[in-house]
């Protein structure tokens, strides 16, 4: 039995930051969506795929995303997914990241997150609940951010043709093909890609396979089949783009994929 609690319900809460805990089966897509408060998006099992306007990630193990206030986002499980989100107010973010973005999940935070999920929404400032979240605060603050997320650029031909490109990536595709697709020249192409992204077109199409090819991994499918898929010269070649992002190999990835998609026993 999935629980879905819907976090509007509580967002006006006086707390400064609230936990809550959902699960949701795999393939659910959870419509774009925004709230009131900041939110540190964490998945205790499962993966899911997370999109903004603008951005895109897979959420892997052991990282969460930071959603500021009012960011429009939208979800998509990849497995089942237990996810343990806090909400944080206005004056809790202040210090917080002012953009979405990945953040590493330390083992401590992890606990926290879970056990802040079954906190009471309303809780006093000496309370048990109110220390855990203040180390939350704490914890998040200190968070490294991981360049995991796959930009979009805001240039409405531009952003097509990176969306079109994410669907079956190739990595090397050159960049005179781009620009002869958009009628750009490759002084104009470079400089709104770099502009409107923060990186060269190379490492977003890097970055492009690697979030395609964690969706294959996890539907089955072999390394091999996929390097050769994305354009890579040998499973090896495939392998050191994947060591470049994670610093794993992608079967090493995997196994911490399926040990991260696997529910927690009932106590």
């Amino acid at each position: 039995m999935f629980r879905q609690t819907r976090a509007e319900k509580h967002e006006s809460a006086n707390s400064p930051v609230i936990g809550i805990g959902n699960e949701y089966p795999s393939g659910y897509r959870h419509a774009r969506h925004h709230h009131q408060r900041a939110q540190l998006l964490y998945a205790e099992y499962g993966t899911m795929l997370v999109d903004t306007p603008d951005q895109r990630w897979i959420v892997p193990p052991h990282e969460g995303v930071w959603i500021p206030r009012g960011a429009p986002h939208g979800m998509r499980m990849l497995s089942d997914v237990g996810t343990r989100s806090v909400y944080f107010s206005e004056k809790t973010a202040g210090a917080l990241p002012s953009a979405c973005c990945v953040v590493g999940v330390s083992a401590l935070l992890r606990q926290l997150l879970i056990a802040a999920a079954d906190l009471p929404i309303d809780y006093g400032p000496d309370s048990r609940a109110s220390k855990v979240m203040a180390l939350i605060v704490d914890e998040v603050t200190h968070a490294p951010v991981r360049p995991l997320s796959l930009p979009m650029p805001r240039h409405q031909q531009l952003a097509a043709r990176c969306r079109a490109f994410a669907q079956t990536p190739q990595v090397g595709e050159s960049i005179e093909r781009w620009c002869r697709n958009l009628a750009m020249s490759r002084r104009t192409f470079t400089r709104i890609f770099r502009a409107q992204t923060g990186l060269s077109l190379g490492e977003w199409q890097r970055r492009a396979c690697f979030q395609a090819a964690v969706q294959r991994l996890l539907a089955g499918e072999n390394v091999t089949r996929i390097a050769l898929d994305q354009g890579y010269s040998s499973p090896a070649a495939f392998t050191a783009m994947f060591r470049s992002i994670t610093d794993m190999s992608p079967l090493a990835y995997l196994q911490q994929l399926a040990q991260n998609a696997a529910k927690p026993p009932i106590a």
